[in-house]
């Protein structure tokens, strides 16, 4: 498994709405003012994200969605909503055999000003190939790029991959001037071509965004952005409702009732909830405790008492923000007899842990110790702001971890999920789970060239995953991001997850 990547602290988790608007303010001191802004014909807009910068916003981890979502950064291609590739740097493409493409560049600038050219693509798919961590979008494959005359690309892929134009879709393969790489960095400040720049980050604690006069698109609306990371989502919704922010990520469930449906959009998504169980060692390396763990759970009661109805029972490890996912479904393969209460109650005291960046996780975490606890195991909770767990976690110190997932962030299609999550060699894969049928459904997949016989293999990988019971899904998430319909357009509701603020955003 390649290192764990490491992230930053938070910032504390008790901040309240009040304390956010001084971070605001202090935020915006160094910005543009809304006096420009204004001039510029719109305001400002005031951003609050749940997950603060983990890797000083480089692109080959979680800060690369950020990036994305705050409309920074863009690759060759782009997705639409059904997760089909279309095109942004790259204007069209074809596939010349079943490893090789071309793809024919547009004409675009850097926010530097200097010009996107095959050069330039080839830097940086080749930097994000060499990177360590490699991006998860490559766990599975290898590419390489060359530059074929003044405006196009080849890459050729190590095995056939039908899904090279969505793979390239991905944050992570971002393209970026030559300036971004110094050393040992990768700096996309100043350095993409999105319809804002980057144009300063604060630590973990805010980023200054500008509008990009240059770019090829569209140009944006409004003529900044303030942006502050905050963790607590009781202190993002106060934020939104006292007017301190425009825009803010992630509402907890909890918050909104309170805020109301003007305030509160609700989408579907492709996260699962799950309880992922350590396989390779403690007490839930028994394929029996694993199964008493998976009985033990109520989805139903998760959902109605943590998410207030505000979710989706579990259907499996592909929720119904998988529209495929339900036809080609089968039953669990291979599930083992679970163990009887009184042998569970025998068991050392399992480590169940989550992270807080979601509010509804350490509340979930207290139903499902419940929920064990009334099966006969003895259960401790670990809760901390994701950057201190994910390290642990990935390195298999937890007998337990819940996480929300979303199962097609990486490539729009689930394989490469299930690659990163479930594989020997994944990249993510929180339960160490190693299974030759899982390894060689996930690599059927990978290799098909019709979407059917990719679903197929998909779903039989699926079914093996559950059967193992590496993975209890507990529900499905609904998203809700926050803001104010009657003043704030353009905001994206991506089920996929890849955008929120875009050109069009802006205050009315």
């Amino acid at each position: 498994m390649p290192t764990p990547r490491r992230r930053r602290s938070a910032l504390p988790l008790t901040l309240s709405a009040t304390a956010l608007l001084v971070l605001l303010a202090t935020a915006c001191s160094g910005g543009t003012s809304d006096a420009k802004g204004a001039a510029d014909g719109g305001k400002r807009l005031r951003v609050v994200m749940a997950f603060p910068p983990a890797q000083a916003m480089s692109p080959y981890g979680d800060d690369a969605v950020t990036l994305s979502r705050l409309a920074v950064v863009e690759g060759l291609t782009t997705l639409d909503r059904d997760g089909a590739a279309k095109p942004a740097l790259a204007a069209s493409w074809k596939r010349d055999s079943a490893k090789e493409w071309t793809f024919t560049l547009r004409r675009a600038a850097f926010q530097d000003g200097t010009e996107v050219d095959p050069a330039a693509v080839v830097r940086s798919l080749t930097a994000a190939q060499k990177a360590s961590p490699k991006p998860r979008v490559l766990s599975d494959t290898a590419l390489t790029a060359t530059a074929r005359g003044a405006d196009t690309v080849r890459i050729v892929t190590d095995e056939a991959d039908p899904l090279l134009p969505q793979r390239l879709a991905n944050p992570s393969l971002t393209i970026l001037s030559a300036a971004a790489y110094t050393g040992t960095r990768t700096d996309p400040a100043g350095h993409a071509t999105g319809p804002f720049t980057l144009a300063r980050v604060n630590g973990a604690v805010s980023a200054t965004l500008e509008r990009n006069d240059t770019y090829w698109g569209a140009k944006a609306k409004a003529p900044g952005a303030d942006v502050t990371f905050v963790a607590d989502g009781t202190a993002r919704a106060n934020a939104l409702r006292t007017g301190a922010v425009d825009v803010a990520e992630y509402i907890p469930v909890s918050q909104a009732s309170l805020l109301g449906d003007g305030l509160v959009h609700a989408f579907p998504s492709a996260r699962t909830n799950g309880l992922s169980l350590n396989t390779e060692r403690g007490v839930f390396a028994d394929p029996a405790m694993r199964a008493a763990a998976r009985e033990a759970i109520d989805s139903e009661a998760l959902v109605e008492s943590v998410y207030e109805g505000r979710a989706d029972t579990a259907r499996g490890l592909l929720g119904p923000g998988v529209r495929w996912a339900a036809g080609v479904r089968t039953a669990p393969t291979g599930r083992a007899k679970a163990a009887g209460k009184a042998q569970v109650a025998r068991t050392k005291e399992i480590v169940l842990a989550t992270y807080t960046n979601r509010p509804e996780l350490p509340e979930s975490a207290t139903v499902v110790q419940q929920q064990l606890t009334r099966r006969g195991f003895t259960v401790k909770q670990v809760v901390r702001d994701y950057a201190q767990l994910e390290a642990d976690a990935l390195a298999g110190k937890y007998d337990a971890f819940i996480q929300a997932r979303n199962t097609l962030l990486d490539t729009a299609d689930p394989v490469s999920y299930l690659a990163s999550d479930f594989t020997c060699d994944g990249s993510f894969n929180i339960s160490q789970l190693c299974d030759r049928n899982v390894d060689a459904a996930v690599a059927e997949a990978a290799g098909a060239t019709t979407t059917a016989a990719r679903h197929a293999a998909a779903a039989a990988a699926e079914a093996d995953v559950l059967g193992a019971d590496a993975l209890v899904p507990l529900l499905h998430e609904r998203f809700l991001q926050g803001y104010d319909d009657s003043r704030v357009q353009g905001v994206a509701l991506d089920p996929l997850e890849r955008t929120l603020i875009t050109a069009d955003t802006h205050v009315g």
